[in-house]
This record gives C-alpha cells, sequence and structure tokens, in this order.
C-alpha cells in the first residue's frame, strides 16, 4: 500500500468544432416554453457532436493538449483508466476498452462508470485514488463524455421541447499520480439511492429504451419533479462542499476557486451565494457550452486554468449533483500550477 498522497496533476478538454447558436432550437419550441422555467433557460451557445463522432474520438482530441504538454511516456505509466460515457454507443461493455486501444495502453484497471451523472468526474477522482493508494499502480487516468446534446436532443420529436436547448457536447480528462505537486486535500461522495430511477428515460407511445418504437427517446420531466430536482440540488452541493471544507480547515468563503457542473444559471448562482464566494471565484462555461453534464467540471476547470484563473497554491473545490439528486460529491485540490509555457 502505498502512503504518498495522490494528485490531480492536469487536465484537458475538447468542445466540438460544431458551435450551435439557441436559435437552432427557439425555431422549433413553443414561446412560453422557453420562459416557464428557470431550469431551461436556454445558454446563448453550445457544442454538438459531428456526425459520426464517436466517444474515443472525443477522448482522444480531448487528451491532445495534455500529450503535446507531457509527450507520450506518461501513458506508459496509467495502470487505472476511468472512463464515463452519457451516451455509450457500444452497447453492453461501454466505450473504456476503445479508448485504452486508441491511447495505446493496457491499463490494470479499466472501468466503465456509469452511475456517477454529472458528478462522475470527482467520483471517478475518488475511486482513483483509493485504488493508487492501495495497490502498486502508478498513475490515474479519467476521462468523461458528453455526447448526448447532438444526438438525442436535436431528434424531430425532442427538439422542440426545453430541455433540448440546455444540453452541449464535450469531454474532459483528468491525469492523477503519487505525489504532492497537486494533492487532493479531500472528497466526499455521497449517494442518495432513495432518488435513484427519477431520473427518466422515455419515449411517446411508451416502451423500454432498447425497443424498437415511432417515439423518440428524451428525459421525462414534470413540474412536480423539477421543482423537487431544484430544491435537492440546492441544498446537496453545498452540503458536500461544506463537508470536505470542514474536515480541511478551509472556510467556504476562503476557496480561491468553485468549479460545479453547470445545469442551468438558477444552480451556479444559488450554489455560489451558498458558499459565500463572489462571482469571480465560481468560473463556468455556461454560456458557451450549455450543461455539460459529467464533462462539465473537467472542461470548465481546464479553461479556467488556461485563462490564468488558477495560480498554483489555489485551493480549488470540485462539487456536483447528479440526475434528479441521487448522487453527490465534492473534492478540495490544492492546485500545483502548469508548468511555464504549458498554459495552452
Amino acid at each position: 500500500m502505498s502512503t504518498a498522497p495522490i494528485s490531480l496533476v492536469d487536465v484537458s478538454s475538447y468542445l466540438p468544432k460544431n458551435r450551435v447558436t439557441a436559435d437552432y432550437f427557439t425555431r422549433y419550441a413553443d414561446p412560453d416554453d422557453l420562459t416557464s422555467n428557470a431550469m431551461f433557460k436556454a445558454p446563448p451557445f453550445r457544442h454538438h457532436v459531428a456526425p459520426g463522432e464517436t466517444p474515443a474520438d472525443m477522448a482522444e482530441q480531448a487528451i491532445a493538449p495534455m500529450l503535446e504538454r507531457r509527450g507520450t511516456d506518461f501513458l506508459a505509466e496509467v495502470d487505472v483508466l476511468i472512463t464515463h460515457t452519457q451516451l455509450p454507443e457500444t452497447g453492453i461493455v461501454g466505450n473504456g476498452g476503445e479508448i485504452a486501444a486508441r491511447l495505446g495502453i493496457r491499463p490494470e484497471w479499466l472501468i466503465d462508470l456509469h452511475n456517477g451523472g454529472c458528478a462522475a468526474f470527482i467520483y471517478a477522482m475518488k475511486i482513483a485514488r483509493q485504488i493508487l493508494s492501495s495497490s502498486d499502480a502508478r498513475s490515474a487516468l479519467i476521462v468523461t463524455v458528453q455526447n448526448a446534446a447532438g444526438q438525442i436532443f436535436t431528434q424531430e420529436q425532442v427538439r422542440a421541447k426545453p430541455q433540448a436547448a440546455i444540453p452541449g457536447d464535450g469531454a474532459g480528462v483528468g491525469l492523477l499520480v503519487k505525489s504532492d505537486e497537486s494533492p487532493i486535500l479531500d472528497l466526499e461522495a455521497r449517494h442518495l439511492p432513495e432518488f435513484a430511477g427519477q431520473m427518466t428515460v422515455i419515449a411517446d407511445p411508451p416502451r423500454k429504451y432498447w425497443e424498437a418504437g415511432a417515439g423518440q427517446m428524451h428525459v421525462g420531466f414534470t413540474e412536480s419533479k423539477i421543482a423537487k430536482v431544484l430544491a435537492r440540488g440546492n441544498r446537496i452541493v453545498p452540503e458536500v462542499a461544506h463537508a470536505v471544507c470542514g474536515r480541511i480547515g478551509v472556510r467556504s468563503d476562503e476557496l480561491d476557486l468553485l468549479v460545479t457542473n453547470q445545469p442551468n444559471r438558477a444552480f451556479l448562482r444559488n450554489w455560489r451565494d451558498a458558499l459565500m464566494l463572489p462571482t469571480e471565484r465560481h468560473p463556468d462555461t455556461f454560456d458557451e457550452c450549455g450543461n455539460l453534464f459529467g464533462a462539465g467540471i473537467p472542461v470548465t476547470f481546464d479553461r479556467a486554468v488556461r485563462d490564468g484563473k488558477v495560480p498554483a497554491g489555489s485551493v480549488v473545490m470540485l462539487a456536483g449533483f447528479a440526475h434528479a439528486g441521487d448522487f453527490a460529491a465534492a473534492a478540495a485540490v490544492r492546485w500545483g500550477g502548469r508548468r511555464v509555457g504549458d498554459q495552452n
């Protein structure tokens, strides 16, 4: 068992080239639906995957900046690969194996992590840290891919729904190693299984998702369900962040940066207020990218680092929740910075 600290030493990300404006959706939607609920206030832009673009393609693009910074030698020490894909394209087995093949690695631990949702990056950090701390594994690579926006939410029967204008596509990558370079100070992960299954995929007429049928699949929302998700999400993300703050001895208002998933502007504002942080310490990519689901945290963090908003020594809190609130997680990292000339 290793006693070395575990560090998140690098992040990188990818956004598809297809940049889509909100006008794409407003031409189909009922105007009353667009303004009736804070849950579905559309961002100005989002990115959509290209036709035929696969999760492995997106993973390759996301890790490319990291390979440019570090060279390819570090891949030989990746013994742990944890992947999360919002819309897996390979049935039964997921996309982790294909991603490993693309990167030319043969990790001892290869995990397709499906249930972490929008907080999957943090959940993967927790799992990777445990494996690295309790084994001879040398480093871990985390890959989160959101690819549902340009495939599910642009379908003819779905694109007119208010929810369709919110998601965007993208991918993020994180590298964890045994070192004190950029240590993970603490993590909190909470499963709330009583809410599992409340985020449902439906069609009209009803059917199982694998069954053939005329109706196109989409996420099922009702007014009562939306109200419950808003209340639950507003509460559980600050709770896990405060729990981590308490254990590391840092008040929430002392955090240098808060990076969350980004379902909508209401959540972003409420979480920032609950942690008593100014806007400049809670960066987001919502106006450019929309809701990136599990890729939102690494994409936003990478953007903040590239924009020079995360100097070395910063205490960064990553936090988010998944689905209808059946999972929430937070992680604090003392960021070690990027080497001079490596900001891109």
